[in-house]
């Protein structure tokens, strides 16, 4: 059925790349362009326009035609791009940014300080995707300095400044981003809704000259996508671990690692109903039945059998990042969870399944419908939990309905992004409406980041973070209160054309989707 759907797509692929898009030449046809795919969900609903998602998308990548104040480098620390340096008051209240002054955009206007001042404002006060409430106010103290007043410290500021491309204020309306002006390595030269998006270098850039003169970005599912390989089409084409072992002629296969993580969440309290919503769980409510899942999971039978070995195991939403702490790393442990749940007063009935009070050991496991990769996941942590004792029921949901059930029931979630953000925004108590997924609570976690936003450096907020996860006492983790379990982190798989030297990638975020071509300007044909 596969197959047949994927010859289906080749004379579709081949018709639309020749004939409807203006994409006339085979891939692979000179040395200075590539025609890459991601998933149709990836091109931007409001356009390239940083205000509405635009680089912030995706849990973070790089806006490619708009410059960035900073950006991270490969092993996610930051360095400088528009700004030639950058300090903060001692207060953590003021941060002073001085900007290049030779830098254009791409109708020949200089970008000042003017421009990014004005350009935060608009996000703060527009942004449908990033939180910028502790921004109070950007401020242009003259063409190369702007200076970002802030309501509350908030120490890892520089890697807001790494995904917000600058606008230009005199070329800025409600249709932005369906015709963006930038000042980055590549201009938006065509957009053909639906279909893809063409960017050229920018001869102007003030940085290196881009190695690659021409992208083209087409938006398809992963069955057409690979039809696109197979009929040569297209010179890097995203795809799934179900297809990996395919061998397409003039083809290798790319794998990138990534923090693109799946867990779940386990409510945390005894169910309670309010306002006709139930919160909690008669079976996770209980720590060490929590504990037991974590160890049931046997993370490496799942990535090879699920993700034919094309991922990592996860225990962490930040997993590899500078603020990760190791202490949440467990060992797969049947013995010991059996243990556990034995402790916890769950004993094993005549059928297998664990009962406690005359309540039997029952889970719902939803994952999002569509999304073959996360029912797979699902299915597979139902039959280990069998092992323990725990009979779980998988269900199809829409996200319509999964935010909801997911108070009092568990769900496969995605999540994984470049900043601690991510961290704080699941895990604390006052500010994130994700933290009452679980629901979870803990004032100690809560200080941790609470004081790592505050802290004088990100070297110092790092510790914070790991603090936050487990500080030996208290935490999130295995021996902590362990409101989420996490399974793996699924690693991006791509069709690359033999000959076509794709650069070093940094460690990619969630989403299937830009990350990959976040240094196309470095990459480099035979």
């Amino acid at each position: 059925m596969r197959l047949r759907k994927i010859m289906g797509f080749l004379c579709a692929v081949s018709a639309a790349l020749v004939l409807g898009t203006g994409t006339t030449a085979l891939a692979g046809a000179d040395d200075s362009s590539v025609i890459v795919t991601m998933p149709a969900s990836s091109e931007p609903a409001s356009g390239f326009d940083p205000a509405y998602g635009w680089g912030a998308g995706e849990h973070m990548h790089e806006p490619l035609i708009q410059s960035t104040l900073v950006r991270t480098t490969t092993d996610l620390s930051i360095e400088n791009d528009l700004a030639t340096e950058y300090s903060c008051s001692e207060d953590g209240l003021i941060w002073t940014v001085k900007i290049r002054d030779d830098v254009k955009f791409t109708d020949g206007e200089p970008l000042t300080a003017q421009d990014v001042a004005f350009t935060y404002n608009n996000c703060r006060d527009n942004s449908s995707v990033n939180d910028f409430t502790m921004l109070k106010e950007a401020v242009a103290v003259d063409d190369t300095t702007v200076e970002f007043h802030m309501n509350t410290p908030y120490s890892i500021w520089p890697y807001t400044m790494a995904i917000v491309g600058i606008v230009p204020e005199h070329a800025y309306d409600e249709n932005y981003g369906w015709n963006p002006i930038g000042s980055g390595r590549y201009i938006m030269k065509q957009w053909d809704q639906g279909q893809q998006v063409i960017f050229e270098a920018n001869p102007d850039y003030y940085g290196e000259a881009p190695k690659i003169q021409k992208v083209t970005v087409l938006f398809m599912e992963e069955d057409a996508a690979l039809a696109a390989a197979m009929a040569g089409q297209v010179d890097v084409a995203h795809t799934a671990a179900a297809y990996s072992d395919m061998d397409i002629a003039g083809y290798n296969l790319l794998s990138v690692e990534t923090v693109d993580n799946r867990g779940i969440n386990l409510p945390t309290i005894e169910p309670t109903e309010i306002d006709g919503v139930t919160y909690g769980n008669a079976l996770t409510c209980d720590v060490n039945v929590r504990r037991a899942i974590n160890l049931a999971i046997d993370r490496e039978e799942m990535i090879a059998n699920v993700l034919n070995g094309y991922g990592t195991a996860a225990y962490s939403v930040c997993d590899k990042m500078p603020w990760y702490n190791d202490a949440a790393e467990t060992e797969y442990n049947l013995d010991e969870a059996k243990r556990l749940m034995e402790e916890a007063g769950w004993t094993e009935g005549a059928d297998g399944i664990r009962e406690k009070d005359g309540v039997r050991a029952e889970l719902t496991l939803m994952f999002s419908n569509g999304d073959s990769v996360r029912q797979a996941l699902a299915e597979d942590t139902a039959n280990q939990l069998k092992e323990l004792g725990i009979d779980v029921t998988t269900e199809g949901v829409g996200w319509d309905t999964a935010y909801t059930r997911a108070q009092s029931d568990a769900l496969v979630w995605g999540w994984g992004a470049h900043t601690p953000m991510e961290l704080y925004n699941i895990y604390h108590t006052t500010d994130s409406g994700l933290a009452e997924l679980s629901p979870y609570a803990n004032e100690t976690v809560d200080a941790y980041m609470d004081e790592a936003l505050q802290a004088d450096n990100l070297e110092d907020a790092y510790e914070l973070w790991k603090k936050a996860q487990w500080d030996g006492e208290t935490g999130i983790t295995q021996e902590g209160d362990i409101p989420w379990i996490w399974l793996c982190n699924v690693d991006h798989l791509y069709f690359v054309r033999d000959g076509l030297t794709v650069a070093e990638q940094k460690i990619h975020p969630h989403g299937h989707g830009w990350s990959i071509i976040n240094n196309v300007d470095e990459w480099e044909w035979e």
